[in-house]
C-alpha cells in the first residue's frame, strides 16, 4: 500500500543527480528506477523526482494516478513544497515525488515567470532528508529538463547502443556546459551508461568503442544489456530488481550502483 511518507529535512550531504538525455527510447526511465532501486538496497535514502509529464517513472514504481494528489507540475507552479508531493514507495528506502500530465503545460504556464529555470531548485531547498534525489528528465532539452540540470550537481547521461547515439551526446553535454556557465557553475557531467547493449550486434561494439574513445573514463565500465525482463517489468509496476533479481538487467544495475557510489565516494575523499 503507497502512503505519505514524512520527509525530515534536507541534508547539506545531499546529491542531486539529473539523469537526462534529449533522445527518447534511451532508458532514462528504466535508469533512474533501478539504479535508485539499487542504492536504497544498500541503505541510501533516495528520493525520484518525476520530471516526465509521461510519468513513467511513478507508473514503474507501482504509484497509481489516482493517488497522484500532489505532483511534480503542483511543486514547479509553486502550488505545493516538495515535501506534500513525496509518497514512500514499496522499497525500504525509497521514495517518489510522482508526475501528472498537467506537467506538460508547466512550461507555457511558467515561460513569463521569474527565474522559472530556478522553480526546481528553489523547492528542493526546502526540508528533504535523502542521500540521493535523482531527476528523472523528459526526452527534451527544454525548461523541464533545464530545471533539473539548474537543481542538479551532476548529470548521469543513458545512452542507447545505437548508430546516433554520439551525435545526440555530443549536443547534450554542450547544453550542460552553456547551463554551467549560464545558470549552474557546479553542474559536472557524473557519467554515461551505456543501454540497450547487445552483444550479438557488432554496432552495439562500435558504439560502445566510439563512445569510450570521446568520453574516455566518464562512461561507466558497467553496460546495460537488452533483456526482455527489463522490459517487463514496468508493466507489473516494479523495478526489474524486484521482478527478476537474478536476470542480466538486474545484475547490470546493481554494477552501475556499485560504480556511480564508488565515484561519489571519490568525490568526498
Amino acid at each position: 500500500m503507497v502512503e505519505t511518507n514524512v520527509s525530515r529535512g534536507l541534508l547539506a550531504s545531499s546529491r542531486i543527480i539529473a539523469v537526462a538525455n534529449q533522445k527518447g527510447g534511451v532508458g532514462k526511465t528504466t535508469t533512474t528506477i533501478n539504479l535508485a532501486t539499487a542504492m536504497a538496497a544498500v541503505g541510501k535514502r533516495v528520493l525520484i523526482i518525476d520530471l516526465d509529464p509521461q510519468g513513467n517513472a511513478s507508473t514503474g514504481l507501482g504509484i497509481e494516478r489516482r493517488t497522484r494528489a500532489v505532483s511534480s507540475y503542483h511543486v514547479l507552479i509553486g502550488e505545493a513544497e516538495l515535501a506534500e508531493g513525496v509518497i514512500a514507495t514499496s522499497i525500504p528506502n525509497l521514495s517518489v515525488v510522482p508526475s501528472s500530465i498537467d506537467l506538460s503545460g508547466a512550461e507555457i504556464e511558467l515561460v513569463n515567470q521569474p527565474k522559472r529555470e530556478h522553480r526546481l531548485a528553489a523547492a528542493l531547498n526546502t526540508q528533504i532528508q535523502y542521500d540521493f534525489v535523482l531527476i528523472d528528465c523528459p526526452p527534451s532539452l527544454g525548461l523541464l529538463t533545464l530545471n533539473a540540470l539548474v537543481a542538479a550537481q551532476a548529470v548521469l547521461v543513458p545512452l542507447q547502443c545505437e548508430f546516433f547515439a554520439l551525435e545526440g551526446v555530443s549536443h547534450l553535454v554542450k547544453t550542460i556546459e552553456r547551463v554551467k556557465q549560464a545558470f549552474n557553475p557546479d553542474l559536472e557531467l557524473h557519467g554515461i551508461v551505456l543501454t540497450m547493449f547487445d552483444k550479438r550486434n557488432n554496432l552495439s561494439d562500435m558504439v560502445a568503442a566510439d563512445v569510450r574513445g570521446y568520453f574516455g573514463d566518464k562512461v561507466y565500465k558497467t553496460v546495460i544489456p537488452r533483456n526482455v525482463r527489463v522490459s517487463e517489468a514496468p508493466s507489473h509496476g516494479k523495478p526489474v530488481l524486484l521482478y527478476d533479481m537474478r536476470c542480466s538487467g538486474s545484475e547490470a544495475y546493481i554494477r552501475l550502483a556499485g560504480e556511480v557510489l564508488k565515484r561519489e565516494r571519490s568525490l568526498v575523499a
